[in-house]
């Protein structure tokens, strides 16, 4: 444990090294994480104040934006500070707390978007029981259950990462503090603790994913004897579920699947579920969404309406 104080502070290299990209890599990030907030907002916002916030699906989307928020916000500004700085240095205890956080609410989320997968499930499958399955003691169960989810993977690395000896050298090939590249650093055998990092991120990530992508194998089996009309609009209920399932599983479960191995490639995959998905959740939601886009206008129309109302 002596050897671990040798570290103070460590060094990330961030995405690249050149002045010019990182530059526009700043304007295009800024951009990002302005659209992450306006995005999330909106539904947020919508949701709160219209009669949404009552259906078990929105009741989730809406802390599906929260999260999103609190998840980005853990990476995206410290990212967006070290592209202008000479010296991208990060403390020791930041460092840990950045691990921590970054991985409970990322874990949050994949809990939130299984219970979302869940409510579908039974929305199609089990209609006529649905209001009683679905009730606000089950929903406020399976937001508790993703919290605590969440704390108990996050907790896990944690506990792996803060026993760790590092004695040198303290340069992160990453752009923020995450499990795989510390392992890389520490003054010690982490073989085994890679094959539980795995345990915890990979095969987690791996099984929740095939558990969701069952579950709509389910609804698509249990919609063929629908209506044209039902089975349309209940497979583009699900469509943009889907959509983000992929888009956030995939490049998670390219990253942490395999032993503890670092590649170029994963900032560009970490980047995915770090900062692309969470600004672009809130378009996948509302495209497809007419429920949603109702909302949205109903409530920002009528605040509109309301300061161009003439004092009597």
């Amino acid at each position: 444990m002596e050897n671990r104080n040798n570290i103070t502070e460590f060094i990330l290299l961030g995405l690249s090294k050149n002045k010019k990209v990182q530059i526009l890599c700043f304007l295009f990030f800024l951009l990002c994480y302005i659209a992450i907030w306006l995005g999330n907002l909106i539904i947020m916002i919508s949701i709160t104040c219209s009669q949404l916030i009552d259906q078990p699906m929105y009741f989730f989307l809406n802390y599906l934006s929260l999260s999103d928020l609190f998840y980005t916000s853990t990476v995206t500004p410290k990212l967006m500070t070290d592209l202008l700085s000479e010296r991208k240095v990060i403390s020791y205890k930041n460092c840990m707390t950045q691990l921590f956080t970054t991985h409970f609410f990322g874990g949050i989320e994949v809990f939130i978007l299984t219970g979302m997968a869940y409510d579908r499930y039974v929305a199609i499958c089990k209609p006529l029981h649905y209001a009683i399955i679905m009730n606000r003691q089950r929903r406020n169960a399976i937001l508790i259950a993703s919290c605590a989810g969440g704390f108990l993977h996050s907790l896990g690395l944690f506990l792996l990462t803060i026993g760790l000896p590092f004695c040198g050298p303290n340069e992160i090939d990453h752009y923020f503090c995450d499990v795989y590249p510390l392992l890389k650093l520490a003054c010690t055998d982490t073989h085994k603790m890679g094959f539980l990092v795995i345990a915890n991120s990979g095969l987690m990530g791996l099984v929740i994913f095939v558990v969701l992508m069952a579950s709509y194998f389910m609804i698509l089996y249990n919609v063929r004897a629908y209506s044209a009309e039902c089975r349309h609009k209940a497979l583009s209920t699900c469509s943009s579920h889907v959509t983000v399932v992929i888009l956030f599983f995939a490049p998670v479960i390219f990253v942490y699947i395999r032993p503890a191995t670092t590649l170029p490639e994963d900032k560009v995959f970490t980047l995915f579920y770090t900062i692309i998905v969470p600004m672009l959740n809130p378009l996948i939601y509302t495209l497809r969404n007419m429920e949603m886009k109702n909302a949205i206008k109903k409530v920002w129309c009528n605040e509109r309406c309301g300061q161009k109302k003439p004092m009597i």
